[in-house]
Order: C-alpha cells, then sequence, then structure tokens
C-alpha cells in the first residue's frame, strides 16, 4: 500500500499538469510514475498531436484535454492553469511528457509551495551536481538567461529554462490571465517576480529524452534566445520607466 500524498501535503489538491505534443511513446512511462503518488492529479493537455498522444493518454486514465490546433507549449501550459484553477486546485505541477522530469521529486518540487515558502519552485539541475549533460550551445544560452535573469529578479538563479516548476493557488489565478507564449519558462519568471511573487529552485535530477525529438532545433535555439532576450529587456525598461 503506497503512502498517499495527502498524508504529506496536508490534504492540499495537486495537479500535475503534462503538456503533450506527439508524444505517445513516452506518456504512458510519465503518467506511470506520477501515479507512484496517490492522491495527485493529472491533466494531459493534448496540444494538437499527429500522432496517438490522446489514445496513450486516456488509455492511462487520467484527464485529457485535446486541442484542436498545435497552440505551442505557453498555451497548452495556460490550458493546464485554465483547468487547475476552474477545478480548485491549490497547486499545479508543470512535468514534461519526454520523460526528462524525475517523478520522485515531485515532493520536493511541492513542498516550499505547499509551505508558503514560495510561489513558484523550479527544479534546478544545476545546483548540484547531477551528472546531466548539455549540448555546449545550450548551455551558453542557459548561462547567458541564467545571469541575465538574476540581475532583473535580483536573485540569483541558476536553471531558467527548466520546465519542471510547481505554483501555488495564487499563481495559478495570475497565469490564467497572465502567461507568456511561445517559450514561457524564462518570461514566467520575471513577469512573476515583477508582480510580487517569491520563487525558489531545488536540485532535481533529469534524464535525456529517450524517444522523439526535441522541438527545440538549432535554428530555434537561436531564435528562442534573441526573443527571450528582447522580451526581458523590454521588460526591464518598462520597469524603469514606471520607476522614474
Amino acid at each position: 500500500m503506497g503512502l498517499h500524498v495527502n498524508d504529506l501535503t496536508g490534504r492540499k489538491r495537486i495537479l500535475v499538469i503534462i503538456p503533450a505534443y506527439n508524444e505517445e511513446r513516452s506518456l504512458p512511462k510519465v503518467i506511470a510514475g506520477i501515479r507512484k503518488f496517490p492522491g495527485i492529479d493529472i491533466v494531459v493537455i493534448n496540444d494538437g498531436s499527429k500522432d496517438d498522444t490522446s489514445a496513450a493518454a486516456r488509455n492511462a486514465g487520467v484527464n485529457v484535454i485535446d486541442l484542436p490546433f498545435n497552440l505551442g507549449i505557453g498555451g497548452a501550459v495556460q490550458t493546464g492553469y485554465l483547468f487547475a484553477f476552474k477545478n480548485g486546485y491549490d497547486v499545479a505541477v508543470q512535468v514534461d511528457a519526454d520523460g526528462q522530469h524525475n517523478p520522485g521529486d515531485l515532493l520536493k518540487i511541492t513542498g516550499p509551495v505547499i509551505d508558503g515558502a514560495a510561489d513558484m519552485v523550479v527544479g534546478s539541475r544545476y545546483i548540484e551536481s547531477t551528472g546531466y549533460k548539455t549540448p555546449l550551445a545550450r548551455k551558453l544560452g542557459m548561462l547567458i538567461f541564467s545571469a541575465v535573469v538574476s540581475f532583473i529578479n535580483g536573485q540569483p538563479l541558476h536553471d531558467t529554462t527548466s520546465g519542471y516548476r510547481a505554483v501555488s493557488k495564487r499563481v495559478i489565478q495570475f497565469f490564467v490571465d497572465n502567461y507568456p507564449t511561445d517559450y514561457p519558462e524564462v518570461e514566467a519568471l520575471v513577469l512573476l517576480k515583477r508582480n510580487g511573487f517569491t520563487i525558489q529552485e531545488v536540485p532535481v535530477t533529469m534524464a535525456h529524452r529517450v524517444h522523439g525529438e526535441s522541438s527545440i532545433t538549432p535554428v530555434k535555439s537561436v531564435y528562442y534566445m534573441i526573443k527571450v532576450l528582447l522580451a526581458l529587456f523590454m521588460n526591464l525598461l518598462r520597469a524603469a520607466k514606471k520607476e522614474a
């Protein structure tokens, strides 16, 4: 008989949001890993997949929302937050569908949110040495994002592109109306800090994708970097004007 997660979370209602695009092969294992914690609910946002992602999720017995076409990660995750808000969840956790995130870290991710110590907790690959290997070009981009966001937010943040994160009920409500599009992870950190929310990082272990291919190609990586940096600097300029 497994430990019920509510025994450790003070009866908080927790929802795991899994945005998924063409992840029929990885998704069942991801869902099975999360279900080792009875009491945590799951919703899969099928982002216009061309494969059997929706069927794989439904066969696993979880909530599924099928988007009519591919909205991208921002629209898919925001759909999950809307589901969490409408159904009264206290904590929402974003987990990738490709199997990179370790479900064993779920309680570590949600703990500070449940305790009221943070509004968002980000699972970081880089606080501690975990053996995770990042391609050099992508690692350089991550270091730049980390430096810029740490400067803007006034606190060190090591893994700004991590999609493994938990948020409080207040953030769920905020994200229903305010969530970045395209590649939202980095921008969301600045957006939350500017609106008075608190952010923490905790060390987690991550694996590399086993099935499928990442949507972030080398060309898209360059576009991603330029777009996000421009958005961050525009946020900084707007904040400076307001304070002037």
